[in-house]
């Protein structure tokens, strides 16, 4: 598919994005209820950048999806995927998880630490930006990062660069960071785990 088509596919995503009504926005938000234990190599990654997982005064926050927010989206999810090369972390550190932000190469974890840590450096706030753990299309664990917009939660993932509102990805939403704090987890209530195969 050339850039032009490529544009025009992203603007009319986004313009039905901005056309959605109140009612169904919220019916694309996550449902939360309970608490998760947070990921090992989550914990990891605060012990190593603490002021990476401070909390936050304003918390529950949610971006307005503008035109200018959807384009910044894209243009960062689409440059990290082609910046960062796919890789375990047993090729990259030599054990079997460690959550980093990447360098040349990076898992799925390392993506959405960078796609994050990007979109807080441009002043997003970080409780709109939440780590989110999934069961993917084989049923391997995966990670994507979920991003709360008055439009829904949508999701940036590194293996496409086409974003799209949770409920239309082929995943079972599993837990993720909680809005009020980072370094807690919400478990995902995803009453359509049995039709996922059918959302594509």
């Amino acid at each position: 598919m050339n850039k032009i088509a490529t544009l025009k596919r992203t603007a009319l995503f986004a313009c039905a994005l901005l056309a959605a009504n109140t009612v169904s926005a919220a019916e694309k938000l996550m449902s939360i209820h309970g608490v998760a234990a947070p990921p090992v190599g989550y914990v990891q990654f605060c012990a190593t950048y603490p002021a990476d997982c401070r909390r936050e005064t304003e918390v529950n926050q949610v971006v307005t999806l503008t035109q200018a927010v959807w384009n910044q989206l894209n243009q960062v999810n689409t440059a990290i995927n082609t910046a960062v090369l796919p890789a375990t972390d047993m090729e990259i550190y030599g054990t079997l998880e460690r959550w980093d932000y990447p360098k040349l190469a990076g898992d799925c974890e390392d993506y959405v630490l960078e796609k994050r840590r990007d979109l807080m450096r441009s002043g997003w706030p970080e409780s709109a930006l939440l780590i989110t753990v999934v069961r993917d299309e084989t049923g391997s664990g995966h990670a994507v990062l979920t991003v709360r917009t008055n439009r829904g939660d949508v999701v940036l993932d590194n293996k496409t660069d086409k974003i799209l509102v949770w409920t239309d990805t082929s995943y079972t939403y599993l837990k993720r960071q909680s809005t009020r704090d980072p370094n807690s987890w919400d478990l995902i209530e995803d009453a359509r785990a049995s039709l996922v195969g059918s959302l594509k």
